[in-house]
Parts: C-alpha cells; sequence; structure tokens
C-alpha cells in the first residue's frame, strides 16, 4: 500500500512535464554568456532590465536594432534581429518572450544569445556590437532523408542556399531572402531562407553566409536544414516555413554543385525532430549534443513504465479488496486526490518559505498535511505567458 501511494504521488509530480509538448514559442536554442555574472539589484541588473524593453519597442517596426545602456564595467550591449517576413506584432510577441527567457534560462549572467523561428535575441557585457564575428553558430537538421532524385536534391539543394544568400546580401536592403527550387511530382519545391542582421554590408554579408553554408556537405540528402549564428543564418525545408511569396525561383534545371565544405543545418518540422549540435569542436561536440538528447529521454521512459506499472499493480490489488473491507482501507488505497483549498494550507498559499526549486515548467513547494504527513506540491507556469 506504501509503494502504490508512492507511486501515485510520483506519477502525481512527473505528469504535468510530460504532458507539456514544445510549441512554436519555445527557443530554439540558447547559449549562456562566458564573461562573468551579476548579483541581484546590481547597476548591471538595472542596466539590463532597462534595456531589453526598449529594444523590443524600438526594434519591432524595423526587424533589427542595437544599443548600449551604463557605463563600463556596468555597460550593457544588446542586438535583436526578427526574420524578414515577420510582422511588427509577432516581432514584438517573439522579442518580449525572447527577453523573459533569456533571464530565465541564463540567470544572473552578463550574456546570453537565444533563438527563436522569428527572432534572435543577444546581450553581453562585452561590447560586439561593431564586430563582424559570427562565433556563436547552431547547427540543426531533419532527421528524414529524401528518397527520391538523391543526386538532383543536394544539388538543387546547395544551389538554393547559395542563391538565396547572395540574394540576401546583394539584392536586399534588409538582408534578407527567400527562394524556392522545383524538385519532383512527391516533394514539389525546396524552399529556402538566408539573413544577415542590417548593420553589415552585402560583402560582410556574404562572406557571413558562406562561412555557414560551407555545411551542406554535412546535410547531403537531408530533407532539412538549418544554422543559426549571431550575424546570420540560413534554412531549407521541402515545405514552406516562410511568410509571403519566395524573392527568388531556381528551375529545376539546375546543374550548380553544392558547397563543398561541410559544417550542419536543422529542418524544425511540424512533425520531424530536429538535432542541434554546437560548431566548433566537430564531432566530439556533436556526440555531447546527442547524448544530452538521448539520456533525458530514456530516463523520460523510464519513468513512466515505472508509473505504468505502479497503476498496474495499484488495480490488481484493488481488484482482491473484499467486500466487506473497512472503508478507511479503501480509501488509503484509491485517494491520493487534494482540492486547491487542502493545498494552500500545507503550503501556507504556497509561500516562498516553503519553496523548494523552480524549473522550466513552474515550482515545487514543501507541504504539510493535517496529519502531519510532508507532501511535495508542483505549482505549474501557465506556458503562454510565463506566468504561475
Amino acid at each position: 500500500m506504501a509503494l502504490l501511494l508512492g507511486c501515485k504521488l510520483l506519477s502525481l509530480f512527473l505528469l504535468p512535464l510530460f504532458l507539456v509538448s514544445p510549441s512554436l514559442s519555445d527557443p530554439l536554442y540558447q547559449v549562456c554568456g562566458s564573461t562573468g555574472n551579476y548579483t541581484a539589484k546590481s547597476t548591471y541588473e538595472s542596466n539590463l532590465l532597462a534595456l531589453l524593453p526598449s529594444l523590443a519597442s524600438n526594434g519591432s517596426n524595423q526587424g533589427f536594432y542595437k544599443d548600449t545602456t551604463g557605463r563600463v564595467p556596468d555597460q550593457v550591449y544588446a542586438l535583436i534581429l526578427c526574420r524578414g517576413d515577420t510582422n511588427t506584432s509577432a516581432c514584438r510577441n517573439c522579442l518580449d518572450l525572447a527577453r523573459q527567457d533569456a533571464l530565465q534560462l541564463c540567470p544572473y549572467n552578463k550574456g546570453a544569445t537565444i533563438w527563436y523561428d522569428n527572432c534572435l535575441l543577444r546581450y553581453s557585457n562585452s561590447n560586439f556590437l561593431n564586430s563582424t564575428d559570427n562565433s556563436n553558430v547552431i547547427y540543426m537538421w531533419n532527421t528524414q532523408n529524401v528518397t527520391d532524385d538523391l543526386d538532383k536534391f543536394n544539388k538543387l539543394a546547395g544551389e538554393l542556399v547559395n542563391r538565396t544568400s547572395q540574394y540576401a546580401a546583394f539584392n536586399s536592403s534588409r538582408r534578407f531572402g527567400t527562394g524556392e527550387a522545383n524538385f519532383t511530382a512527391t516533394d514539389p519545391n525546396i524552399y529556402g531562407l538566408a539573413q544577415c542582421t542590417r548593420d553589415l554590408s552585402g560583402d560582410q554579408c556574404y562572406k557571413c553566409l558562406t562561412g555557414i553554408t560551407s555545411a551542406m556537405s554535412r546535410f547531403l540528402g537531408k530533407r532539412g536544414g538549418r544554422v543559426l549564428g549571431d550575424r546570420c543564418n540560413f534554412r531549407y525545408e521541402l515545405y514552406t516555413f516562410y511568410e509571403g511569396k519566395s524573392l527568388l525561383q531556381l528551375p529545376s534545371s539546375s546543374s550548380s554543385p553544392p558547397p563543398s565544405n561541410g559544417t550542419n543545418t536543422t529542418g524544425n518540422g511540424n512533425t520531424t525532430p530536429a538535432v542541434p549540435t554546437m560548431g566548433g569542436d566537430g564531432n566530439k561536440n556533436n556526440i555531447g549534443m546527442i547524448l544530452a538528447i538521448v539520456i533525458p529521454l530514456v530516463i523520460a521512459f523510464l519513468l513512466m513504465s515505472t508509473i505504468c506499472i505502479c497503476f498496474w499493480r495499484r488495480r490488481r490489488l484493488a481488484k482482491k479488496i473484499p467486500n466487506d473491507t473497512n472503508p478507511e482501507e479503501i480509501t488509503s488505497v484509491e485517494s491520493i486526490l487534494f482540492d486547491l483549498s487542502t493545498l494552500r494550507t500545507a503550503t501556507a498559499n504556497f509561500s516562498e518559505e516553503n519553496k523548494l526549486g523552480q524549473g522550466g515548467f513552474g515550482s515545487v513547494y514543501k507541504g504539510t498535511l493535517h496529519n502531519g504527513r510532508e507532501i511535495a506540491v508542483k505549482k505549474a507556469f501557465q506556458q503562454a505567458q510565463g506566468k504561475e
């Protein structure tokens, strides 16, 4: 009976974690800075909290903005970039979410870079605003492979990324380009997007993009891929993922070869998982990131299996209870649900003194029932607003 109660409490605590699924509002990736931390109520924190909202309000109309505030050593430098096809509202919503998530995912860190489908936010205590360095690079790819006309696909995808990069660098004042190429009847088109921050010149933008499009040779046959960077990014897919008509159209008879050097990308499709890796250390980082993804999934599977076994055993024991069983015994087997008022009383209305910790989806509080039994209560965030 104690075992069953423990299983139920475990499932009550873990179930919300498995019910929460990734959404379009989740960050694609984040990199916390390496230039130090700040303390609560410090001058740096005040400068950062003042600068981040102004980036969203000043940058959402244009889709790009960079600014700085404060004085050394508490000076903060920041930059935002929204995808070129997003409207003002979508840009603002993404930036508001980015500044909240960056502070939560990189708490008290003086620097952070965070990517979403629609925007990028970066801030640091080190002045990067006049640099063209694209050092923070994230490679992601679609795990599904193309099955038809593989050689044709590789050539078309390579040329599409290259031509779209040229368009973004030399044919757009916004340093943004989209394109499509005809493929097969099964997959009619390949779609591509390339973008740089608008403070780069055409030559600087193209140099940045060619530095990351060399990754294409690692994604031969992959149905989609992307590279996320501080200063430039690109993506290709076998489905439309941007708004509006393509700015560039390639014929299917193209014979230009794909880029020759390797580095990698991601197709973050609707149903296909993407595998991110950090640029720089190659296979070493690749393996590390894969393990970081696989190990939690295995643990989650084992936990869910344990919960299922617990419920199965509970049902078997429940069937063995005779008709004249004491009602109190039945209650102790079946009832572990508490109403909100009971939880509020047990946790002193979710007081900070009873708070055990906080994760990405909510806070955990210690509580004491009227019979003296201690419990752990998870209070989940409302995902849409980031509130409890």
